[in-house]
This record gives structure tokens, sequence and C-alpha cells, in this order.
């Protein structure tokens, strides 16, 4: 990274890292242990056996000892692996609220980026542009999470009409370099064709866990009525001209919109990955944990439910 970029990258990051820091704080109340979805491995406290606790988490030496049963949870792993695929395509550098959606993809990379760092685990990132894919490898510590950030925050925008390469193809190209089982996050608007990233995907979920967060702007849901628009594909460079004042536009276009975001729920679900969506107007942070927190909620019942259907025995 060049100087000039150092210097409007950091005071930049140092700011987002204190609002999100604070927000997290606020929210988890101090509880950061276990907040990544899926199951950990590190034992907790043994506690009493309850009605519906795993058998196979009693504590055979404090049974022992007290001669009640006891239990161990887990919490989530401390050698959790993390990668994010972002998103850096052009369609990315949309926003008409607060934000671009690369703004909203790299703060909720530094969310994740902050969570993983506290707990001691690794974070690495591919990094998908118009001019490329950029590899960042997984490493621990603040030093490495804000030198990720800062090549984030200083990739250039990628020129309308530049066709880099397509989504399914990074998540293809993540799938064969990452070895080690951790959870993948895939950060994008996810406006490719689900048919083009939905089997790459699927196959990242049968040994990763998969988060895919989509970020979308509110302008992308429904049209405003403020006359004659010029709207361009970053994609591919077209522009083409609406009369907003059209109820029937505005309809067809907000029809058109819901069935495209339907399509791409349908397609991460069948890809058998955790759906997170995140909107350049919205309270990203809150969204973002009661999200996480949900899922290990899910994960818990989920496991207490094997074991009273009579699967978890062993």
């Amino acid at each position: 990274m060049n100087l000039h970029g150092y210097e409007r990258a950091e005071p930049a990051l140092r700011r987002l890292e204190l609002t999100i820091t604070r927000r997290l704080d606020g929210l988890l109340q101090g509880d950061h242990l276990g907040l990544l979805p899926g199951p950990g491995t590190e034992l907790a406290e043994a506690r009493p056996y309850q009605v519906g606790d795993d058998v196979r988490r009693i504590d055979w030496n404090v049974t022992a000892r007290s001669n009640e049963p006891h239990v161990r949870d887990v919490v989530a792993d401390r050698e959790l692996e993390l990668w994010v695929l972002l998103d850096a395509s052009a369609s990315m550098d949309f926003g008409t609220v607060a934000m671009e959606k690369r703004d909203l993809a790299l703060a909720a990379t530094a969310a994740l980026g902050f969570l993983t760092q506290r707990t001691g685990n690794r974070i690495g990132a591919h990094l998908l542009h118009g001019s490329g894919l950029r590899a960042l490898p997984a490493r621990t510590g603040r030093p490495h999470l804000m030198a990720l950030l800062q090549e984030i925050f200083t990739m250039p925008r990628s020129r309308p009409g530049t066709k880099g390469a397509a989504l399914g193809a990074a998540a293809g190209r993540l799938g064969r370099t990452v070895v080690r089982r951790g959870l993948v996050v895939v950060v994008s608007d996810f406006l490719d064709p689900p048919q083009t990233w939905e089997g790459e995907l699927r196959r990242l979920a049968v040994r990763h866990q998969v988060l895919a967060v989509e970020v979308l702007d509110p302008r992308e849901l429904a049209l405003p009525d403020v006359g004659l628009l010029t709207l361009m594909d970053p994609e591919t460079g077209r522009r083409r001209e609406y009369a907003t004042a059209s109820a029937r536009l505005r309809r067809r276009y907000a029809e058109a919109a819901a069935e495209q975001r339907d399509g791409i729920e349908a397609a991460l679900r069948r890809a058998r990955a955790t759906h997170l969506r995140l909107r350049t107007d919205g309270d990203w942070v809150r969204d973002l944990v009661e999200h996480v927190l949900r899922q290990r909620r899910l994960a818990r019942l989920g496991a207490r439910g094997t074991w009273q259907g009579g699967g978890g025995a062993a």
C-alpha cells in the first residue's frame, strides 16, 4: 500500500474500529466467547445435568466426586479459522443512503474480524475485484486485521463495464485453497445469476460453515418518483433513462426486485448457507450480532433436539 493510501485508511479504520467495538460491547455485554456460528470444542465449566442434555457431555470425574450427574458445555473453538470472500465488483460501488454497499461490506468484515481477533482466531480473505482475485493469508492479531482492512479500504473502484472474476469462480478457488475446516463468510450483493455460484457455495458448505452476508441498498428494492432517471449497469456500463413518475413502472420494478431477492434467498438455502441480509439504511451492527447469537441458540436447541429424538445417544 502506498503512503497516501495508508494516510487515508488509518484514521477512517480507527473510527470504524471504535464505532464497532463500542456497539459490540453494548450489545454483547462483554460476552464475546462463542459468538461465531457453529459448535465449538473448548470445554466450559461443569454444571448439573438437566433433562435434555446430551449424555455425551457428561463429565464422569465431576459426577463421581459430587454423586450428581454433571455435564460440560462447549464454547466456540479458539482455533477457528475465518475466511472472508468479499465481493468488490462494480455493482458494490452503489449506495443512496448512509453508505455504499462496498462500505457496508468493509464494515461487516471489520465487525467479524474484531470478534475473531478478540478470541485469538485467524482471519484471511479473498478479495474479488474487477482487476482479479487477491488472496490474503489467515493470521491472528490486530496488526494483521488492520492490514487486511486497509487492503479492502484502499481497493480502487472497478471501472464500469469491467467484467472481472465471477463470484462462483472465486468461491471455487477459495474451496480449493482453504484446507482446514472453518467458517467462510461470503459478503456480496449476489447479483450474479444464482446458477453461477450456487453449486460452488454448496461445495463449500460440505466442508465449512458458510455464512452468506447479502448487502443491498433500498433503491434496489423500490424506485422513488423522481421524474426522469438515468440508470447505469455498473457491470456492463450500459445506460438507460426511465420515467419514474409512472406508477406501473415503479410497481414492475418492485415486483422484479422482490423476485430477484427471493431467488437469491432460495439459492442460498439450497446451497446450505446461513443467510444474513444487511441494508445500507439499517442498523447493521445490531443485525449482525442478533443473527449470530440466534444461530448459536438454534445450534444448542438442535443438539438437544437430536438427543430428545433418540439420535443423540452414544
